[in-house]
């Protein structure tokens, strides 16, 4: 998977993703000063904002990897298709080299018999 972009602007950034799913901030989240700060998120809201996550970093890079995955499909497979059409024009060619000899001796020895016949 060498051949994937690092520097793809398409690709959101970790951080991007955070910044766009967290959920803003509320006036009572703000600590008073001198106050210490108070938990931002329960285990329930970081389940949960991991989950949208998770599920925002999978699609955006679900159509980046099936382009990867078909380049990469393709470009292995055509040595291997090329292989193929090249053995099945040699076998068709050969096939019908045949076919036509077999063809041409029959219509000879079809002639030759009509000419003796005549005789």
């Amino acid at each position: 998977m060498s051949d994937i972009p690092f520097n793809d602007e398409s690709i959101p950034v970790l951080t991007e993703v955070v910044a766009e799913t967290a959920p803003p901030p509320t006036a009572e989240a703000q600590p008073e000063p001198g106050q210490p700060a108070p938990r931002e998120l329960d285990d329930d809201a970081w389940r949960a904002l991991e989950e949208r996550l998770v599920a925002r970093v999978l699609d955006r890079l679900q159509d980046r990897v099936e382009l990867v995955l078909e380049d990469q499909v393709r470009s292995s497979m055509a040595p291997v298709l090329d292989h193929v059409v090249t053995r099945l024009a040699t076998e068709l060619r050969d096939g019908l080299q045949v076919t036509v000899e077999q063809v041409v001796a029959r219509a000879v020895a079809q002639e030759l018999t009509h000419l003796r016949s005549r005789d």
